[in-house]
C-alpha cells in the first residue's frame, strides 16, 4: 500500500469517525430536546390533577356556603362560568387563564366565612375549605415545577444549537403559568 492510499484512508477514516460522532452528539440534542418537551407535559398533567381536583372540591363548597349565602348569587354563578371555561380550554393557555379567573373567584367565595359566623363553624364548610386549601397549595407546588420544566425547555430553545433541534423535534415555545397581575392583589369583597 503506498503512503497516498495511507493517508486517504486515513483522511476517509477521520471523516467517517466525525461524522459519527457529529451524528451522535446531534440524536442525543435531538432525544434531549424530546425529553425536556415530554417534561413539560408531563409536569402540566400534574397541575391538571390538581386543578381537577380543585374543580371536584369546588360543587361541594358551594352547596355548603349556597345554604347560609342565599343573595351571593353573583359569587356562585362566576364559580360555575370559570369552571365551565376550564373544562372548554382547549390550549394550556386557556386552561392557565380560566385557572386564574377561578382563584379570584374562590378568594371572594371564601371570604363569605367572615360574613356568615354560623357558616364558619359548619364542620362540612371547614373540612371542604381545609380540603380546597391543600389542594391550593398542591397546585402551587405543581405550578413551580410545571414552570420550572417550562424555564428549560424554553432555555435550551433559545441557544444555537437547541433553536435547531427544536425546530427539527416540531418543539414550539411553552407556555408559562403566570398570575396575572389582577390576582396578585388581596380580593376586595363588598356587600
Amino acid at each position: 500500500m503506498s503512503n497516498g492510499l495511507k493517508i486517504a484512508l486515513a483522511i476517509v477514516g477521520v471523516i467517517v469517525l466525525i461524522g459519527i460522532v457529529l451524528a451522535g452528539w446531534g440524536i442525543g440534542q435531538y432525544n434531549r430536546v424530546i425529553s425536556m418537551d415530554e417534561q413539560v407535559k408531563a409536569q402540566w398533567a400534574q397541575v391538571e390533577n390538581q386543578l381537577k381536583r380543585r374543580y371536584d372540591l369546588i360543587p361541594n363548597l358551594v352547596e355548603t356556603v349556597k345554604g347560609y349565602a342565599k343573595h351571593e348569587k353573583e359569587i356562585f354563578e362566576n364559580i360555575a362560568e370559570a369552571r365551565t371555561k376550564y373544562f372548554q380550554a382547549k390550549t394550556t393557555k386557556d386552561k392557565i387563564q380560566a385557572s386564574n379567573a377561578l382563584e379570584g373567584v374562590l378568594s371572594r367565595l371564601l371570604v363569605l366565612r367572615e360574613t356568615y359566623p354560623q357558616l364558619k363553624a359548619n364542620e362540612n364548610f371547614l373540612k371542604l375549605q381545609d380540603s380546597l386549601e391543600g389542594t391550593e397549595n398542591r397546585i402551587s407546588v405543581e405550578r413551580k415545577r410545571y414552570n420550572e420544566a417550562v424555564q428549560t425547555i424554553n432555555t435550551y430553545r433559545r441557544t444555537v444549537f437547541g433553536r435547531v433541534f427544536s425546530a427539527i423535534a416540531g418543539v414550539g415555545e411553552a407556555a408559562y403559568y403566570e398570575i396575572p397581575a389582577a390576582e396578585k392583589e388581596a380580593p376586595k369583597v363588598k356587600f
